[in-house]
């Protein structure tokens, strides 16, 4: 087993719980880890026995341009979207951050882990 990572993907989307950030929009941190059989890629060095992570970062902006109110919903359609696109998979683990989030206070961003 081995494990395939995009980590520190950044995006500017409109995404909230509030009508106020779908409208002005917020940048959003994106981490991806895909753990899955990579014995073959190692073996043989060829693209088609991994996971080609220019697909993977495809799925995730396209997940990210769809407005959603919760941080949790995004990082299910990204779990989503990576077990309907790549059939080796064996488990997803998905972070999704939202910089400077609407607390009332100081605070860098808000985050949220999924893994399935």
């Amino acid at each position: 087993m081995g494990i395939v990572t995009l980590e520190g993907l950044e995006f500017f989307a409109y995404h909230g719980y509030y009508k106020e950030e779908r409208k002005i929009g917020n940048k959003y941190h994106v981490d991806v880890s895909v753990e899955l059989d990579l014995s073959k890629a190692a073996q043989k060095d060829r693209l088609s026995e991994t996971l080609d992570y220019e697909i993977l970062y495809k799925l995730i902006f396209e997940v990210m341009q769809k407005p959603t109110k919760l941080l949790e919903h995004i990082a299910q359609r990204v779990i989503d979207q990576v077990y309907a696109n790549f059939s080796q998979i064996q488990s997803v683990e998905v972070t999704v951050a939202k910089h400077n989030p609407p607390v009332g206070g100081v605070c860098r961003w808000a985050k949220v882990t999924l893994k399935q």
